[in-house]
């Protein structure tokens, strides 16, 4: 388990907010009132802010709601996070996977929704998570992928779709499960997700 991980685990807050000003204050108000073991805060897209806060889940939980805003696009406390969560958030690598493994897609509408839709599913059956992105180039929309047997990962879907369709700020966009993925796309997944990144990656191997 990654420094972050511990510093995270067990429990996480986020708040994902329309204004970075509001933003800002909600983070100190945050850090002020409750000791939290880390704090993580900045903009994201859209012009978003987001606000994640770790630690003991008294303290996660009284930390939430000494933020005292109106600015609130959506929200999260998960009391007993997977580590996997946490490692797919706070690493830009993709995990390695295995080429014959079907893969997931669960795509939401905020980040919050995205990370507890990703929990949901990494707890409800044998997958790997291969990744967790937020907000930034994606227009504010956020999305996780699951990796492994073909029943394993629709479980993981399903209930990951489920969970983003509870939320109170986000919604599901779109949930998907690809039986068995062509050579070409996991190299392009593994290499990098971003396609003009990606561009550039194959202009630097040419």
């Amino acid at each position: 388990m990654s420094d972050t991980e511990a510093r995270l685990d067990p429990a996480v807050g986020l708040l994902e907010l329309d204004s970075i000003a509001a933003g800002i204050v909600a983070g100190d108000a945050m850090a002020k009132s409750s000791p939290v073991s880390s704090l993580y805060a900045g903009t994201v897209h859209p012009g978003r802010y987001l606000v994640l806060v770790g630690g003991d889940p008294a303290a996660v939980e009284v930390a939430l709601a000494a933020a005292g805003t109106d600015r609130v696009v959506d929200s999260l406390f998960l009391a007993d996070v997977h580590p996997a969560v946490i490692a797919a958030v706070t690493t830009p690598d993709v995990a390695v996977s295995v080429v014959d493994d079907a893969l997931g897609v669960v795509e939401t509408s905020t980040s919050a929704t995205a990370i507890v839709a990703a929990d949901a599913g990494v707890k409800a059956a044998d997958v790997s998570l291969l990744a967790v992105r937020l907000a930034d180039d994606l227009g504010g929309k956020a999305y996780c992928l699951f990796t492994g047997l073909v029943a394993d990962v629709e479980a993981a879907v399903e209930r990951a779709a489920a969970g983003a369709g509870a939320g109170a700020g986000g919604h599901l966009v779109a949930g998907t499960v690809i039986p068995q993925l062509h050579q070409e796309m996991w190299d392009n997944l593994t290499a990098e997700l971003r396609f003009n990144h990606r561009l550039r990656q194959h202009d630097g191997e040419a």
